[in-house]
């Protein structure tokens, strides 16, 4: 039998999400504010799953005890060349860093190069679909160092573009990275180590706080992401 599922009256623990049991031993304690959670969400059969992504409420309602992660966007901005030249390069400016010259007709990958080779990103920072231009919008993603972050919206030049009828190059948010809740719910400390039954408001709990995650096993709406991959990243090892 696997010793990752446990038996109870009412419910199955599945802990297999749990890539070893470093950490379990020494869980930190912990209180669950009910009325953070949502019922059809968050635990619809009764139980709060084991798995799922907690946060310490920092202030109102429930502070100092523990809610569901809220998550966190990540920010998205799109790039568009208008007046369909025929040729020349516009450039991208991302706090202050300009790229080098891009070619009106760039792949995506050409863009995110451009934007990698910039001092304050990475290839593991960027991502870029759409293009090639000047026929489709460039979509720049930004995820690693900056998941979950409010990163400012980048400028861009297209004084060097030619042809077309007056080209020239726009940037707009898509999406805008960070998370519209407040009270610490945006900031991920752990996981629930062991499922919980609801019986009254707030209930006690082990936070796992170090080890190894298998993502994949993870419960539906954990509120796992990008952001909690990176914020957590120090205390754990995760395997997808």
């Amino acid at each position: 039998m696997d010793i990752s599922l446990r038996t109870t009256e009412f419910y199955v623990e599945d802990q297999s999400w749990l890539a070893s049991r470093d950490g379990t031993d020494v869980s930190r304690g912990m209180t669950l504010y009910l009325p953070a959670f949502t019922q059809n969400v968050h635990y619809p059969n009764g139980y709060i799953p084991s798995g799922i992504v907690v946060a310490r409420i920092t202030s109102g309602a429930g502070k100092d005890m523990y809610g569901p992660y809220a998550g966190s966007a990540s920010e998205v901005q799109t790039v568009t060349i208008t007046g369909t030249p025929t040729g020349g390069t516009f450039t991208l400016t991302l706090n202050g860093e300009t790229t080098a010259g891009i070619a009106y007709n760039a792949t995506a990958a050409a863009v995110r190069d451009a934007l990698a080779a910039l001092p304050s990103l990475t290839a593991n920072d960027v991502t870029v679909t759409g293009g090639p231009g000047p026929g489709t919008p460039y979509i720049v993603g930004f995820k690693g160092r900056f998941a979950g972050q409010n990163v400012a919206q980048m400028t861009a030049s297209g004084a060097s573009l030619t042809g077309g009828a007056t080209p020239s190059v726009t940037v707009a948010t898509t999406t805008a990275g960070g998370s519209a809740s407040v009270s610490g719910l945006d900031v991920p400390e752990g996981f629930l180590l062991t499922s919980k039954e609801v019986h009254t408001a707030n209930v006690g709990a082990p936070l796992h706080w170090r080890g190894a995650i298998k993502v994949s096993r993870l419960p539906a709406a954990s509120g796992f992401d990008d952001n909690a991959r990176t914020v957590l990243g120090a205390k754990f090892r995760f395997e997808d």
